[in-house]
């Protein structure tokens, strides 16, 4: 089994919103440890919201805002593969552009070699290009490595029909379609993530990293969140 997960940069950040918790990182690779010791191959992919959240004045471009972006998401996945590492994983990170020795160039054929080793590998750099984000970066590199599915992890427990800050009666979906997601433009990923997801049939699943032991439960598919289906 495949699978890829997507973190928050602002997650890894814990109550700080900005840098890193080491305590909040280290409870995320215990638990990818527990699945890549039972065989699962883990592929990771981590926003770079603790660092930097898009374009904040005028005076910066949309186009070198999204590449300081790309660059966070490489500091991101460089100290939490390090952490990784710590715990006794092999890891390696690849990247759509070249980062001298940092990281390793992004091909499916590298890809599968590092996953067939049993390594942990971290998709960094989103997609290489601006204006896209790190949502399509985690559903395209999934099409193209072929995960089985999708784990979302999020500060809220699943998908709801409204905001579920601002609505107290918002429904929480058990299970959802792809094809809903889009029509309501609920925002399990942004509509560009949503639409590549539909018409490659990449499942997600959503779900609370805060929750206890939560990435271990969504692989196993018993978690208290929500599947969306692309059937």
């Amino acid at each position: 089994m495949r699978i890829l997960l997507k973190l928050s940069g602002e997650a890894l950040a814990g109550d700080k919103k900005t840098g890193f918790d080491e305590n909040t990182v280290r409870k995320v690779a215990l638990q990818v440890k527990q699945l890549s010791d039972k065989g699962v191959e883990v592929g990771i992919v981590i926003g770079g919201g603790n660092f930097w959240r898009g374009r904040s004045s005028e005076s910066i471009d949309r186009v070198k805002a999204d590449q300081i972006g790309m660059l966070a998401t490489i500091m991101n996945c460089i100290y939490v593969s390090e952490i990784f590492r710590s715990e006794g994983m092999m890891t390696n990170i690849l990247t759509p552009f070249e980062c001298g020795s940092f990281t390793k160039l992004f091909s499916k054929d590298r890809a599968n070699k590092y996953f067939a080793k049993g390594m942990v590998v971290f998709f960094a750099g989103g997609t290489g290009h601006p204006y896209f984000s790190t949502d399509t970066g985690v559903v395209l590199r999934a099409v193209e490595v072929e995960a089985d599915y999708i784990l979302l992890a999020k500060a809220v427990d699943g998908v709801y029909d409204s905001d579920p800050a601002k609505n107290p009666d918002a429904k929480r979906y058990d299970t959802v379609t792809i094809d809903e997601v889009i029509a309501r433009n609920l925002q399990v990923v942004d509509m560009t993530a949503s639409i590549l997801a539909r018409d490659n049939k990449v499942a997600m699943r959503v779900f609370a990293l805060q929750e206890e032991n939560s990435i271990v439960k969504a692989a196993d598919g018993n978690f208290n969140g929500t599947t969306v289906t692309v059937d």
